[in-house]
């Protein structure tokens, strides 16, 4: 059966469909987007009774929430050539598992409030207040990952895996941010490598097109 990832790339669904790309899956891709109400029409919220996206579904077994959903297809399947974004070791899980979660809990709040009202709000709607406090809040979270980098590429160790996906799909919403970024240096390098990945270039340009 066919693979199928629910939701418009210009949103939380970028995660799982960045996975996909990096592994060269082949996969129906739904454009559902978050606002209009397409979310909670009596078909959709039989895939996903949360009314949210994104949702994977994989021949019958759906997976919501952007993070699982993102875990779950690295952990599924291989790539071209046995290219595995999972955990190889233990020590790999450890970090992949940690880093994913600690996104969740430490960044991403504040980095969705840079992002709407820094960024993508009309400029009427925004609050620059929340935009600045939400930067001091994520000014300690970034220098740990910061530290985390300083010895070694990426955030499991030598290779490319999906804790940097899960971890850079949110600190990218920070790219406007300019100031912070400057102060981790490590982050900024690391963060340019993830970004420049033809699979996040594609996923961006999907974005741009839904």
């Amino acid at each position: 059966m066919t693979l199928k990832i629910y939701g418009t790339a210009a949103s939380r669904a970028a995660r799982p469909l960045w996975v996909a790309h990096e592994l060269g899956l082949a996969y129906e891709h739904i454009p559902l987007p978050y606002l209009g109400g397409a979310t909670r029409t009596p078909e959709f919220l039989k895939v996903n009774p949360n009314g949210r996206i994104p949702v994977v579904d994989d021949g019958g077994v759906l997976v919501w929430e952007s993070m699982a959903c993102t875990l779950y297809l690295a952990e599924r399947f291989m790539g071209r050539d046995g290219l595995s974004l999972a955990a190889q070791t233990h020590a790999e899980r450890a970090e992949i598992l940690r880093w994913s979660f600690w996104v969740v809990t430490e960044c991403e709040k504040d980095a969705l409030i840079f992002l709407m009202h820094g960024v993508l709000m009309p400029a009427e709607r925004r609050k620059p207040q929340l935009a600045e406090e939400s930067l001091r809040h994520l000014a300690g979270p970034l220098r740990i990952l910061n530290q985390h980098l300083q010895d070694r590429p990426w955030l499991a160790g030598e290779r490319f895996t999906v804790a940097d996906i899960c971890v850079a799909s949110v600190v990218a919403w920070l790219e406007s941010a300019s100031d912070l970024i400057a102060q981790c240096p490590q982050v900024r390098e690391w963060l340019q490598r993830c970004l420049a990945r033809p699979a996040y270039q594609a996923v961006r340009s999907m974005a741009k097109s839904d």
